[in-house]
């Protein structure tokens, strides 16, 4: 039996980032991840777009830039030490930070119009904190394609490049996700350690990793006695 806890991101425009929304959804991730009845977290935007990247016109305005983005860096520290599975419903475009939150989800499907990408490069500025989660995701090749040019990936190439699993029509993208996230629950308890361990063993070297997942191994079978 699944149970998945859906989270919106909403915030002004298209679902543009400030400290209280990115708190918010910060929130409701890690309070769907405590939850020992919870078995995978679908995030998804509201309305028509995933989401915008940060406020940038609220900052222009006089809002300060360094806690937005500290906001920003903490929101994205988190997923990779969550127990739970995470995956995005790519509802519209994902651009700048918005890009950065698909890249930090476990599976991400997408509809065939959303834009996924940086796009600031386009206006004199390069995306210092956007670019960490999608290089990580994507490799530096395929990670330069859109951020040294500025110019989004489409659906499809999002795809191509190991961004997003699937390009789906609009109806078909909370089911896909859905499906993504019970597969995942197969693994039972196993997820809760496995699944941060995948991502720690992703930072080290290869032997480190190997003798790591040693210790890890051991210890997953005594927690099952």
């Amino acid at each position: 039996m699944t149970s998945i806890a859906r989270i919106e991101i909403r915030g002004p425009g298209a679902n543009l980032l400030n400290p209280e929304v990115m708190s918010t959804v910060t929130s409701a991730i890690l309070a769907a991840d405590r939850d020992p009845e919870v078995t995978g977290i679908l995030l998804t935007g509201a309305g028509e777009s995933f989401c915008g990247g940060l406020d940038v016109p609220a900052i222009r305005a006089g809002a300060d830039p360094v806690a937005f983005a500290t906001s920003l860096v903490s929101l994205l520290r988190v997923f990779p030490t969550l127990r739970t599975p995470i995956a995005a419903a790519v509802n519209g475009d994902a651009v700048a930070s918005g890009a950065s939150i698909v890249a930090v989800c476990d599976y991400a499907v997408a509809t065939p119009t959303a834009r996924l990408g940086t796009y600031e490069v386009s206006v004199g500025v390069w995306p210092m904190i956007a670019q960490v989660p999608i290089v990580h995701r994507i490799g530096v090749r395929w990670a330069m394609e859109n951020i040294g040019s500025g110019e989004p990936f489409s659906a499809e190439r999002a795809r191509e490049v190991g961004l997003v699993n699937a390009v789906l029509e609009p109806e078909r993208l909370e089911a896909d996700a859905t499906a993504w996230l019970e597969r995942a629950a197969r693994a039972g308890d196993a997820v809760l350690a496995g699944r941060p361990s995948l991502y720690r063993f992703a930072e080290l070297g290869y032997d480190e990793a190997l003798q790591t997942s040693l210790a890890e191994f051991s210890a997953m079978f005594e927690r099952g006695r």
